[in-house]
Formats: structure tokens, sequence, C-alpha cells
């Protein structure tokens, strides 16, 4: 059956009425797509998702108004730096949902033999698949983490999940109803024993109720591992990079990781350098921070507003005030939860820390150069050599002497700033 020309006319000028209104819905001013409270807003022309799914996320993180920014924090380190206690800092408050090394399950699955004296080369064979599940954990998809984690989930459900009381938010309702949200102190070990099997479902429904994610994490080598990252404007992440003093790292290493660090207990113990000592042990951690600060002092413009280099030791000496200036980079408000916490985990007593190697319970300033009492002066002198650019880069002094290393009157670290990348 044919038109006549009568009805060509009048279906073109409909065509046209519908098209019209289409683009002024579109373009009017009160009406926006993916409102991103930054120059880096979603657009029709990026090619990435068909438009009905590529701004489906963008409620749960960002408010009509561009006033409620979902902000996620990323705590990058290395292991024995005090990532442990950084990572409380935020998994105390009440508005964020913390995660403490969900990367353990990637590696664990890809590179189960990887340890502290494997080469960066070998670390980085797992970095697309941590970018990966970084992404989804922070869009709160829980799912994507079972892929992971053996033995598998059944019915989206685990024990397995890796430190998972080390999360306030794992041990609370929806989560779990055996803790009271207004609990001060949840124990780790408590949580998990009360707490059973976690629920996934459930813990992203946590997740998706808290306008914050911050993960910690000491298994990404550099900041500049994470740029696809950092650029992805769905995620507005911010990374806060912990450092510390490669002879504190390496002090705490030997304590901690004793069959690893065998080699260097014989040193110290028989001041003789075993000639078959895995070197790579202390240079790695160097030469990551070290690329790291290389980029970071480039001042790429990827980096401007979303990254912040912290020591451990400004933080340990000085707890309430470095956390106040963390929180403040992170636009995050600062409540009264997370200073009492504070208060009362940096004045404690460093005795039985052998049996609570990685609690965050202690006397933080005096920690902060324990280490000199450690390590011989012959191990601290080679580190001091291999380390030398780093130790420069981040203000902390050497050990001239033995007299020098055992007399902490003598401060060896620096005062210095560093301000984030605005």
């Amino acid at each position: 059956m044919q038109c006549s020309w009568k009805a060509v006319i009048l279906l073109g000028l409909a065509s046209i009425a519908i098209q019209y209104t289409a683009i002024r819905t579109f373009t009017s001013e009160p009406f926006q797509i993916c409102p991103v409270p930054s120059s880096m807003n979603c657009s029709l022309s990026q090619e990435v998702e068909p438009f009905d799914r590529f701004c489906d996320d963008f409620p749960s993180y960002f408010s009509y108004n561009g006033s409620r920014v979902k902000t996620h924090i990323l705590i990058l380190a290395t292991t024995r730096s005090g990532s442990s206690f950084a990572g409380q800092l935020f998994n105390q408050h009440s508005d964020v949902f913390y995660l403490f090394e969900p990367l353990y399950h990637v590696q664990n699955a890809l590179l189960p033999h990887l340890t502290h004296s494997r080469y960066t080369a070998d670390r980085r064979v797992m970095l697309g698949a941590s970018r990966d599940l970084l992404r989804s954990l922070y869009h709160c998809d829980l799912y994507f983490l079972e892929s992971y984690i053996k033995p598998l989930p059944a019915n989206h459900t685990t024990d397995k999940l890796f430190r998972r009381g080390a999360s306030r938010a794992l041990c609370l309702p929806p989560v779990c109803d055996a803790f009271n949200v207004n609990e001060a102190n949840i124990d780790e070990g408590e949580c998990v024993r009360k707490c059973t099997l976690l629920n996934l479902t459930l813990a992203a429904e946590s997740c998706r109720e808290r306008r914050h994610v911050a993960i910690k994490t000491v298994r990404i080598p550099e900041i500049g591992d994470l740029r696809a990252l950092v650029e992805d404007p769905r995620l507005n992440l911010k990374v806060v990079q912990l450092v510390r003093d490669p002879r504190g790292i390496l002090a705490s290493r030997i304590e901690t990781f004793r069959d690893t660090y065998r080699l260097w207990r014989i040193w110290r113990a028989t001041g003789r350098k075993p000639y078959n000592l895995d070197l790579s042990q202390i240079t790695t951690v160097c030469d990551d921070v070290l690329r790291s600060i290389s980029t970071g002092s480039e001042h790429p413009a990827w980096l401007r507003g979303r990254y912040m280099l912290v020591r451990y030791e400004d933080l340990a000496r000085q707890p309430l005030q470095k956390t106040r200036e963390i929180y403040d980079f992170l636009g995050l408000p600062m409540e009264k939860g997370v200073e009492e916490w504070i208060r009362n985990n940096t004045r404690g007593s460093n005795e039985g820390l052998a049996k609570h190697k990685y609690g965050t319970l202690r006397d933080s300033a005096a920690n902060a150069e324990s280490w000199r009492l450690k390590l011989s002066h012959d191990i601290v002198d080679y580190t001091q050599t291999v380390c030398q650019q780093v130790l420069e880069e981040l203000g902390y002094r050497a050990a001239n002497s033995p007299e020098e290393l055992k007399n902490l009157s003598l401060s060896l670290i620096e005062d210095k700033t560093f301000a984030p990348f605005l």
C-alpha cells in the first residue's frame, strides 16, 4: 500500500519534531548527562559502552546536583610499611567501605608461589587482573572477586576472604548481626568467629550504602601502574601512597617473615653476608618507590588532585595531624570515632608485637625508628648504599657509624613536606 505525498510530508514533519524534542531534552540546562563535578565528564562521543549502560552506575557515585561525590581511595604501599595502620584510618570512618588486601586473592590464583624475593617483572604478571578487580570492587561488584577465591564460593558465600575481620563493614549489619554499629573496637578474630560465612550479596549492599570505598594494597608496584584507573572518570579515584624508610621495612620483614629472610638473620647474627643472599628483597622496594617518585616529580596532568605521598614516620609521630591532612586532601569529613581510634591505638606498648605482627596497637612514635636497635650497622650501611637516592628523596639521613645508628636522640628523619598534587 503506497503512501500519498501528504502522508510523507506529515511523517517527515513528525520526525523532525521528535528529533528536535530529543535534542532539546539532551541539551537543556537542567538536565546533565552523568554530571561529574570536574572537567572529566562522560559524553556521548566516548566509545566505551552503549549509552544506556555507560551511565547506569553514575547515580550511585554522583548526585544529580553534583554535590555528593563518591570518592574512591587507594592506599598504595609495600609490605611492612605501616599500611595496616594507615588502612584503619579509613576503616574506622562510618561512611567508608574498607577492604583489606583483596588483591591477595589475585596473587594467590595467578602467582601462588610469589614471594618477597621475586623480581618486579614477575609481579607485573598480575597487574592487568588486579586493575580489573579494583575497578569492579570500586563499583561494589564483589561477585567479580569470586573468580579468585579458592575454593569457589557457593551461593555467593565464603569463609575464605582474606582478612575479612579487618573490615568493619564486613562485621556489621547488613553483613553480620553479631556486632552493634556503635561498637568502637571490633576484634578481627571475634568478627571471623561470630560472623562465620561472608555473604557477598550483603557485602555489596553494604558497599553501596556508603559514600566512599577505600582499598589497601601492597601488590601494586608503583603509582604509574594505576594510571588507567586514575584517569577513569567513573571512579573518582584518589591515591594515598604510604612510604617508609627502607631500613625500617627491612628490619620489620626480617622479624615478620623469618623463613624468607633467614639469610638476612644469619648476616645480622654473624656479621658475614651470605654469598647467596637475595639482595632484591630490599632493592626492589627502593626501585619501586623511586619510580613512583620520578612519576610524581614530573607532575603529570592525570595525577593532579589525585595523589598524595605520606611518610609512615610522619604518620607515626603526628597521627592526628597527618590524618587530618589526608582527610582534607580526600575531601572527607574527620569523624570523632576516627580521632578516638587514633588516640587509643597510638599510645600503646610495643611489647608483644611479635605475637601480633599485623596488629595496629602500638607506641607509634617510638616504633618509627625502632629498626635502629634491630639491624647491624653493616646491614644498614649496605641498605643506605643501594637505596641512597630514595633515602635522599624522602628525607632520611644516613647513619655513618655504629654509634650514630644506636643513638636514638639523633633523629635520622628530616622535616620534609610532601604537598598533594593539586
